[in-house]
């Protein structure tokens, strides 16, 4: 049987996922009358909730007697790394883009990385029925991003598609009839040409993708780049460096049909394929024929940008409410996810109970957090640290390409804490219906605990999109959090009596009868210095008690805090507490003669 091998490449939310859910439905995978969920490949319960795509996945489906393997891949630039592995494993690519938002800052990612492999791209216009569409100017700035990214002439060469993946639909020209999707995959069998195969070779295949099964245990994804397999032939794991990793027997040989994994006998050359059974190998490790000793070329990743330590949680409160608790049960799962999500990097600090987790960025290590947390984890996470570099005597720092969409009204205010932040403007131009677009060059530093202030000055109409940029010089100290914490001094639970007098220091973080202790953050200070206080006073017994007016008590209702906005929100000498059910902001050392200390040591 034929292939053809293709990634969806795209910004976030300009409709991946919901056009391979089209392509489902009219391939025949699926029966008329069948059931399917919206955004079936998003079957992750966290990609669901946020709508988000966080893990590329591979999928298949015949079209006319050719098998198409479709990987689709996470739009947001915290999980670039996911992008990067899967695209050395196909031989063309779909280029969406929006057609009222244009190229984003994830678009040029991606697509850098698609003409670097020298794959050649299918550009299709997605969402032509929205009404403020403008399709001739957007094909203009996908021309000029090729362009711009030094595409060959074969890759300035590419075919355009105008398409509504929610309607499913996709026409080649813009008065052609708009009936379903067969212009898109007649294109693709035509532009994505057939993997180059060398069946008479030794099997050996690139790992690019690791993940768990509760039945089959570990699973490992890739191309078939030579040869072919079978079941229960001899094979061994090449590392990079070229080392033997393991030998073992292929027990388990799957296949890709729609959304499940199928076993089959053997595999073809050009096939991408999951094999299981093997207990050490990983990703980037090539799986070969015994006869063969030099391992398949692995792209190399860019390197992580931010780090936060994960320690145990060592609050009074400790042990209530999760059941991996301890240091050693963190640092494995730790090195489960740093084996087969290679963006991410691990090591153990000094503190024998913490270690160092790098990545990408804020949401790709609060994803981490909040998966280790409904898995049942208690941790203390700290505040997110710039990865810096030293060349040459200079102290380099990652910066970010931001790009703004944003009401006129609020223009003014972004731009001035921006500039607070070390932001650069490159660019400012209005995108139609009374909106701006604003482009900076910004320090990572200058973005931790931005977002939530940013909502908050747009009224939660602004839309704020970021990718890695490039190292560059030191920009100077940047101006912490403005406001101190209110901090408590004593254990317990929060008393109505003593929140109510609390509330005019600032803006509490707790609710009445909330456990608290001593180093625990309740709430924020009005003013610009930390503050200790006792939310579990209680009023005296005296004539007042008498009144009755314990319960006309009313407090407004405790400020929410999200895990990002937490890990966003506190400085250096304060820790957030994940437990399965809750999350707290602390002081680092919980005593307050202990902070006083170290405070005086650090200056």
């Amino acid at each position: 049987m034929e292939f053809r091998n293709f990634a969806i490449i795209a910004h976030v939310d300009h409709g991946k996922t919901t056009l391979v859910d089209a392509m489902f439905k009219q391939s025949g995978l699926f029966r008329s009358n069948q059931q399917m969920e919206n955004c079936a490949m998003d079957y992750n319960a966290l990609e669901r909730e946020r709508g988000i795509t966080i893990l590329a996945k591979c999928t298949s489906f015949v079209w006319n007697h050719i098998k198409l393997n479709i990987v689709d891949t996470p739009g947001h630039a915290d999980f670039g790394g996911e992008v990067e592995r899967i695209l050395s494993m196909v031989d063309g690519v779909l280029l969406l883009v929006d057609a009222s938002e244009g190229p984003m800052p994830q678009t040029k990612f991606v697509l850098t990385k698609a003409l670097a492999l020298n794959l050649n791209p299918i550009v299709v216009i997605n969402k032509i029925d929205k009404s403020d569409a403008r399709v001739t100017e957007v094909i203009d700035e996908v021309f000029d991003l090729f362009v711009a990214l030094g595409a060959n002439e074969k890759q300035l060469d590419f075919p355009i598609l105008y398409a509504s993946g929610r309607n499913g639909w996709a026409v080649q020209h813009l008065d052609d009839e708009r009936r379903d999707l067969t212009p898109l995959l007649n294109t693709i069998v035509q532009h994505v040409h057939h993997p180059e195969i060398d069946e008479k070779a030794p099997f050996q295949m690139l790992v690019t993708m690791l993940d768990y099964d509760q039945y089959l245990g570990r699973v490992l994804t890739g191309k078939i780049l030579r040869g072919n397999a079978k079941i229960n032939d001899a094979v061994h794991a090449i590392s990079p460096t070229g080392g033997i990793v393991e030998r073992a027997r292929l027990t388990k040989l799957l296949s890709f049909e729609g959304l499940k994994r199928i076993p089959v006998e053997n595999a073809s050359c050009g096939d991408i394929i999951a094999i299981a059974g093997l207990e050490v190998a990983t990703v980037a490790d090539t799986i070969a024929s015994t006869e063969v000793t030099t391992p398949l070329k692995s792209l190399p990743i860019d390197p992580p940008t931010l780090s936060m330590i994960f320690s145990i949680n060592d609050s009074p409160l400790g042990g209530q409410e999760g059941k991996k608790l301890t240091s050693r049960m963190i640092w494995e799962r730790l090195e489960k996810e740093a084996e087969g999500n290679i963006s991410i990097s691990i090591k153990k600090s000094e503190d024998q109970d913490s270690f160092e987790v790098a990545g990408r960025g804020e949401l790709q290590l609060g994803i981490l957090i909040e998966t280790m947390r409904r898995e049942g984890f208690e941790m203390s996470i700290s505040r997110p640290q710039v990865l810096y570099k030293n060349v040459n005597g200079e102290k380099l720092e990652p910066m970010e390409e931001l790009y703004i969409d944003l009401d006129d009204e609020f223009t003014g205010l972004v731009v001035e804490k921006i500039t607070l932040r070390k932001g650069m403007l490159q660019d400012m131009r209005p995108s139609g219906m009374g909106k701006t677009r604003l482009k900076f060059l910004i320090p990572t530093r200058g973005l931790i605990g931005y977002h939530s202030e940013f909502l908050t000055d747009t009224r939660g109409s602004g839309i704020m999109n970021r990718s890695f940029y490039a190292y560059e010089p030191y920009k100077g100290p940047l101006e912490g959090r403005t406001k101190g914490v209110l901090i408590s001094n004593s254990m317990g639970n929060a008393i109505p009596y003593a929140l109510f007098f609390l509330e005019e220091r600032g803006t509490l973080f707790v609710k009445p009868g909330d456990p608290v202790y001593e180093g625990m953050i309740i709430g924020e200070n009005n003013k610009n210095n930390d503050l200790d206080v006792n939310p579990t006073k209680t009023k005296q017994l005296t004539n007042m008690r008498a009144s009755g007016k314990d319960e006309n008590i009313k407090l407004s209702p405790p400020r929410a805090i999200s895990l990002e906005q937490a890990l966003s929100y506190i400085q250096d000498d304060e820790r957030v507490e994940v437990t399965p059910t809750s999350i707290r902001l602390r002081k680092r050392y919980l005593d307050q003669n202990t902070r006083k200390k170290m405070s005086r040591l650090e200056k």
